[in-house]
This record gives C-alpha cells, structure tokens and sequence, in this order.
C-alpha cells in the first residue's frame, strides 16, 4: 500500500508541476504560440493582442490575427487544474489555427472585473470577427473541440 500511496503522490506531483510549467510568460510569445502554447496575458498584453477596451469602449474590437481562447482562471482552483492540461493539448492540436491565452484573476482583477468574470474557470471564444462567446466551468475537451471547429474557425 505504501508503493501505491508513493507512486499516486509522485504522479500528482508530476502532474502539478507539467500544468505549473505550461503557463508561459509573455516574454517569447511569437516562438510559444508557433509551438502551440498557451501564453499567459497582463493587462497591457491582452489591450495589444486581445481587446483594447479603454480605447474602444463600445464596439468590440479584436486585435488578433487568429481566433483565440482565453482561459480566466487562479492557481488554487481545482476545476482550472482540470482545464489547463486540456488547453495546452489544444493549444498544440490547432497551433496554426487558434491562439490559447489565460489570463490569472489573482494577479488581473481589472480585467476579470472588466468582464464580469465572477466564477472561474471562465473561458472566453473569440472570433476574428465577430463577438466573443463565454462559458462558465470546466469544460470536457469534446465541447471544446467542438467550440473551436464550429465557431471559431466555422467547420
């Protein structure tokens, strides 16, 4: 029983620390998103890459190139554990299609304030043109998929 308790912890351990490890910081982004990583934003990042409210406070306007996914989520959450290893398989699958961001509501109040994010994980779908979605909780990698194919990139 001992082997198998040690062996769980070991596995946890591994665990938390790969999904520690995805979180990349905004430093080096063109490289990780060409490799399919998710890429975490600060304020002045997603005004530049994402949505520039404070410039634009009535119409929506996306900054990006490429359809994207953002990620609200903290560290201590445990259904955000669930979500991001799903995310980076994803953000490794459509790497030439979509860019996966997260954005930590610990460290960006403004934002998560800015859109009402009041239960995480929240994911926001956003489409080059168009309106972003939201869906609130840990979604199954299946109503991803099928999020990113029908509404992101209209298959």
């Amino acid at each position: 029983m001992k082997k198998w308790t040690n062996l769980l912890f070991i596995s946890f351990t591994f665990l938390l620390v790969s999904c520690v490890m995805n979180a990349k910081p905004e430093s080096g982004e063109n490289k990780t998103a060409a490799k399919g990583e998710v890429i975490v934003l600060d304020k002045a990042s997603f005004l530049t890459k994402v949505y520039n409210y404070e410039k634009n406070q009535n119409e929506w306007v996306y900054e990006g190139d490429k359809p994207c996914i953002i990620d609200f989520y903290a560290d201590w959450c445990g259904p955000c554990k669930k979500v991001a290893p799903i995310l980076h398989d994803l953000a490794i699958l459509y790497k030439n299609d979509i860019v996966v961001y997260k954005i930590n509501v610990d460290n960006e109040k403004e934002l998560a304030r800015t859109f009402g994010i009041q239960s995480i994980p929240t994911i926001l779908f956003v489409p080059v043109k168009g309106k972003p979605q939201k869906a609130m909780g840990a979604l199954p990698r299946e109503e991803f998929v099928k999020q990113i194919d029908s509404y992101l990139l209209g298959k």
